[in-house]
């Protein structure tokens, strides 16, 4: 076995070309580099949590920038081992950075990725060159933007409300693997506006993994938690990384979610894509590409 955080030839876990990236417990990582250039290393942390790396698009509109994917601890093609924790998740963040061999590394993070994101650039400032936090919920309360979420969810699932409310109120245990992929995929929908929502979240859910609804509650619990408790907004207020905010102004999560955060942070850009969803690359690849590669060329040139 590699020492920690080494990466190694071979799988992360079960299947998917990459390399395995040994976590400091002992936990198999699956993670791969794509392309390679003088640029500043990226590394992307998908959402979820529970979920794994469906970020290929984003990826591809980072230019010629050396690029790092990887599947969370218990998620994908990850070793299906915990415990979930922020402070495991933060780690397992770095055991990626080290066993790249990056000193120091950009972080693009999605949706909990970019909460995870945040949570690692506050507790390890002088290892992350700069944040890219795309369609976050923020450090306000969960309270102050949920029902907006569920309202805009309703909205959004129209005629398919009724068969994902017979699915979701299903015991976990009753599902069969195609259901479960089923519920997600109608759910999913409702983060892509436009007419081709459904298809988009069958693309997304290809392959399908299955989610780790371990990993989903009590991650979700944790993060909650800590962010009602105050001290990720008010760290935020000393973190000197540079951030860009990037939002789709049709992700149905209200985007006034973010605004504290924004104020908080002291070298902070925001881009609101307008007609982009809660993964914006997919209406507006142009005007994600154009946004996150400006920001990340002027912080290279500073």
């Amino acid at each position: 076995m590699a020492t920690s955080g080494r990466a190694q030839d071979g799988h992360g876990g079960s299947g998917g070309g990459g390399v395995g990236v040994v976590a400091d417990d002992g936990v198999r990582l699956w993670a791969v580099r794509e392309t390679d250039g003088p640029a500043a290393p990226v590394i992307l942390c998908h959402g979820g949590p529970g979920l794994w790396d469906t970020l290929q698009a984003p990826a591809a509109r980072l230019g010629a920038r050396p690029v790092v994917r990887w599947d969370q601890r218990g998620c994908g093609r990850s070793q299906r081992r915990g415990p979930y924790t922020v402070a495991r998740s933060v780690a397992d963040l770095d055991a990626v950075r080290r066993g790249f061999g990056l000193e120091r590394t950009v972080l693009v993070g999605h949706s909990w990725g970019a909460q995870l994101a945040l949570f690692y650039a506050l507790a390890h400032p002088d290892r992350v060159s700069a944040l890219v936090y795309v369609a976050g919920v923020g450090v306000d309360a969960e309270a102050a933007w949920h029902p907006g979420y569920e309202a805009g969810l309703r909205r959004a699932l129209g005629p398919r409300l009724a068969r994902w409310r017979e699915l979701r109120d299903r015991p976990a245990a009753q599902l069969t693997r195609a259901e479960e992929r089923e519920m997600c995929v109608l759910q999913w929908s409702a983060d892509f506006p436009g007419p081709d929502a459904l298809a988009s979240a069958e693309a997304m859910a290809t392959p399908w993994f299955g989610v780790n609804q371990e990993c989903n509650r009590t991650l979700n619990g944790e993060a909650r938690s800590l962010v009602a408790s105050g001290g990720p907004l008010e760290r935020c207020a000393a973190l000197t990384v540079p951030v860009l905010i990037v939002d789709g102004a049709r992700d149905i999560r209200p985007r006034s979610a973010v605004d504290s955060l924004e104020r908080a942070l002291p070298h902070v850009t925001r881009t609101v894509l307008p007609e982009g969803g809660h993964l914006p690359w997919t209406e507006d690849p142009e005007g994600f590409a154009a946004a996150v590669g400006a920001f990340l060329d002027g912080v290279a040139a500073v």
